[in-house]
């Protein structure tokens, strides 16, 4: 009886975690955020292209509009891709795109500065929950990278 009520008590909570973890919702006040003036968690569950990141921001020969109508194009065809907030007068722009099987949240910040005839591109990937994020984020940032053109 005791292991009976121990078990159902266990998958109760774990529906409830499950259910928090897809509803709760993100406030695109704290969570769109210039990647390149980012205060990064110190956990290994982000991945930053800019400055002071894993890799520097890109310097690209495409405009602003352009580039970003390519970066928005390839994300929205990603699947659990959302847009969270679009800023085009700061050229900063969050995503979020949620894991298939559990929903965890991730947030993609996006920033295209004009640069010269070209722009420059920084892109903050990071998870909200948890301590660690198995690479998840530094292959979305790379693949999407490559799927664009821009590696």
């Amino acid at each position: 009886m005791i292991l009976k009520t121990l078990a159902l008590g266990s998958l109760g909570l774990a529906i409830a975690v499950g259910t928090y973890v897809r509803m709760a919702p993100l406030d695109p006040d704290v969570w769109h955020t210039d990647p390149e003036t980012a205060e990064r968690p110190g956990t290994p569950n982000d991945f930053l292209l800019g400055p002071g990141g894993d890799v520097p921001a890109l310097a690209t020969d495409v405009g602003p509009t352009a580039l970003f109508n390519r970066l928005d194009r390839d994300l929205m065809r990603q699947p659990g891709v959302s847009v969270l907030k679009l800023d085009p007068v700061a050229h900063l722009y969050t995503y979020v795109q949620r894991s298939k099987l559990m929903g965890y949240p991730d947030i993609i910040n996006i920033r295209v500065t004009p640069e010269g005839q070209g722009s420059r591109l920084s892109i903050w990937s990071r998870s909200r929950y948890g301590q660690s994020d198995l690479g998840v984020n530094k292959a979305r940032v790379e693949a999407m990278l490559t799927r664009t053109g821009l590696s």
